[in-house]
Formats: structure tokens, sequence, C-alpha cells
């Protein structure tokens, strides 16, 4: 089985390598490998795939920038899997279309996302998910001014990255037939809460609550998922022990 995978952050390698572990393979596509995807032609460059998973992101709080770019983005992507008759598979995130976020840009990007998939991918699935046990440091990368970061007031059900990963393998191999699959981690927590967890932060974090309708739903758990969502491991203490193992293992 050929299998493109089309983004080249942390989630484009996850599913990369439990892509690989299943024999597939793989292409990846990315900027980093030549592909434009706002910009070139799709079907040409992705031709031969018999599956294509959309893994695209960018980190924005603008709402006109992230509808532009995921619109144009899918649109693109979706067209190429309808023209090579390839099965879409599309990575997004659990709660994103609720009406009370979409003031935040990025889940208003990925809501417009998934109704152009859903408008023009003939075969279509879609894997949600929580947020990764990653964000917790990448929030503190992205929101960092000199020796301090905030941290927004946000209640999460999180899940691994790489957990992730295998569900998006399964339905991009045909061992899950489902067409729309929400997948978060076994405990619900905040995202302080895994801040404060994380050794060597580097950063003094600071709380910031978020105003407002949207922020109000943040804390309240809009992002938690509801009882039909599949719970997936490990817990978060665990994959904290397991990420400092490995590094004490490869220093």
């Amino acid at each position: 089985m050929q299998v493109a995978v089309v983004g080249g952050g942390a989630s484009g390698r996850a599913i990369e390598q439990a892509l690989r572990a299943r024999g597939c393979d793989v292409t990846q596509h990315s900027r980093a490998t030549g592909f434009d995807m706002l910009r070139e032609d799709a079907t040409m460059r992705l031709a031969g795939a018999d599956v294509i998973v959309e893994a695209t992101g960018m980190f924005t709080t603008s709402r006109r920038r992230a509808t532009d770019f995921f619109g144009r983005s899918t649109r693109a992507i979706a067209a190429a899997a309808a023209d090579l008759q390839a099965h879409h598979v599309l990575l997004s995130i659990v709660n994103c279309m609720l009406p009370t976020v979409q003031g935040y840009g990025y889940f208003a990007g990925k809501t417009i996302q998934e109704q152009i998939a859903r408008d023009v991918s003939p075969r279509l699935t879609i894997v949600r998910s929580t947020q990764w046990f990653e964000f917790a440091r990448q929030n503190l990368e992205r929101m960092r001014t000199g020796p301090f970061a905030l941290v927004p007031g946000m209640t999460i059900a999180p899940v691994a990255l790489d957990s992730v990963a295998t569900v998006v393998a399964d339905v991009a191999t045909g061992l899950r037939t489902e067409t729309e699959v929400d997948v978060a981690g076994p405990e619900t927590t905040t995202l302080w809460e895994m801040t404060r967890s994380l050794p060597d932060r580097g950063v003094v974090a600071v709380p910031l609550p978020i105003p407002g309708a949207m922020g109000r739903a943040f804390r309240n758990g809009a992002l938690v998922p509801g009882a039909d969502a599949e719970v997936i491991g490990p817990r978060f203490a665990e994959w904290l022990g397991n990420q400092e193992r490995a590094d004490t293992r490869a220093g």
C-alpha cells in the first residue's frame, strides 16, 4: 500500500513512523520536501497514492489566516484524492466545530477544513484527537516572551501523539473502517497542571485566563470529548516518565 502523508510537523512524522511499522510504502510531503500544496499540482505530486493522510498545520490565532490556509490546502488535497480515487484521511481536533470555540482562529480553520473535505473527498475518514501531550511544551515555545511564557486556561483530556498516529495508521491500512473517529486520553486535566509537571521548563510559566465566553468555554471543558470518544493510553505521567528515560539513554 502506498500512503502519502501531507504535513511535515510532529504529527506527520509520527504518522509516517506508524505507517512504516505496518509495512506501508510511505512518502512524506511538506515544504521541507519541496511540496507547497497551495501552489503546486497536488494531483501530480501525490500520484500513485492509495491513501492520502492530511496532517497539515500552522500556528496562528488569526481566523483569517487559519481559514485561508486550511481552506485552500484541504481543497487542493481533497481534489487530488478525488482525482486519484484515493482514501483521504484527515487529522482534526475534537470539538473544533463547536460554535463556542470559533473565536479561536485555529479552530475556525479546522472547521472549514472538515467542511471542505466532506464536500470534495468521495472517500473520507476524519480522525479527531484531543490536544497532544506535546502541546504543553509547544505552548511554552509559542507563547514565550523573554523569560516568561503564557499558559492559557483550558480543561482538556490530552492524549499521546504516538497513540493517535497508531489510530490514523489503522484507518489508512483498513484495519478500521469508521468514517469518523474521536480519540482522547484517559485523564481530564488542565494545560496549567500539565505545564507544571514538565521538567526543565526553561521559562517562568504564567497563567493566562482567556476573557469572554470563549475563555469560559475553554475552562469549563468545551474541548473535552463526550462519552462516545475512544479513550487511549498512556497517562500523562507515564508518558513523561518514558520521555525522561529516553532522554537519559540518549544522553
